[in-house]
């Protein structure tokens, strides 16, 4: 099956945002996208998620898969080709319409076509606070985290989202290729639910909204820019509520493993 994109013409002309709801689950998500109450997500992509596997069942591992070019693979076509890809022998989901880096990651691959590569951290995978929450984020040639970003924060994704326009608004005529770790849906969540005290598939749902509803700050800020953006959304890995004894995630559960996935291009308003 071919992709309906070419990501080769993708990187001559675009900008490219690559957003990760982190511990997001499938059904929960299109659950809310069914029922309408993701409504700036629905305006932007209105064909929905994507139901795909993740390559990792926690952070690190998926976005070490991630910025390797192994997005989620799509539940129904396993052999899809890929949208990205860092160049090896044999592989089986490098098509024509595949943006084929010689780099060891993607990260490196789009700095190396000129592209200001910039991360704004979330989970503590990316707070650069030890050594190990540096290795993701030193992939990139800008790194963002504080703890107003972390998911103890009620406000967080306001705060990642403002820096990532605050940045957006200073790219002039550079293309950016900006990567966004959203810690809001990663437990603890109760917190957005009104009279909530533990975690539940209710709180994970709410703060799903609550992330919807902070969408506009970083969506109008890359409209307002001289060229479209390509956009990926999806979910490192889902998160277990007690289904089959399992809970959280680093477990090998379908909860976990599957992912919602949406890609779109967001065209400019802005002049040029």
């Amino acid at each position: 099956m071919e992709q309906a994109i070419d990501m080769n013409s993708v990187v001559k002309h675009m900008h490219v945002l690559f957003v990760t709801l982190d511990s997001l689950r499938y059904d929960v998500a299109v659950n809310l996208f069914n029922e309408g109450r993701t409504q700036h997500l629905q305006q932007y992509s209105p064909g929905g998620w994507q139901q795909c596997h993740s390559p990792g069942n926690f952070t690190y591992a998926a976005h070490h898969a991630f910025f390797a070019g192994f997005l989620p693979t799509p539940a129904t076509n396993a052999k899809a080709p890929r949208l990205f890809a860092a160049r090896f022998a044999g592989s089986e989901t490098t098509g024509s319409q595949t943006q084929v880096f010689d780099t060891p990651d993607i990260v490196s691959g789009f700095a190396s076509l000129g592209f200001r590569t910039i991360c704004i951290g979330g989970v503590g995978f990316f707070n650069k606070q030890t050594a190990l929450g540096q290795v993701l984020p030193s992939l990139f040639t800008e790194s963002y985290w504080q703890p107003s970003y972390g998911v103890t924060d009620r406000d967080s994704t306001r705060h990642q989202f403002e820096q990532a326009a605050q940045l957006v608004n200073t790219a002039g005529n550079q293309q950016l290729f900006m990567f966004i770790n959203v810690s809001a849906i990663h437990q603890p969540n109760y917190f957005y639910l009104p009279g909530a005290q533990t975690d539940t598939l209710q709180s994970h749902g709410a703060a799903l909204q609550y992330v919807d509803s902070q969408l506009p700050i970083l969506l109008e800020a890359f409209r307002q820019q001289h060229r479209d953006t390509f956009c990926i959304f999806c979910s490192d890995h889902g998160t277990a509520y007690g289904e089959n004894n399992y809970y959280g995630h680093r477990v090998g559960h379908s909860t976990v493993w599957e992912v919602p996935m949406t890609t779109f291009i967001l065209k400019k308003t802005g002049n040029g």
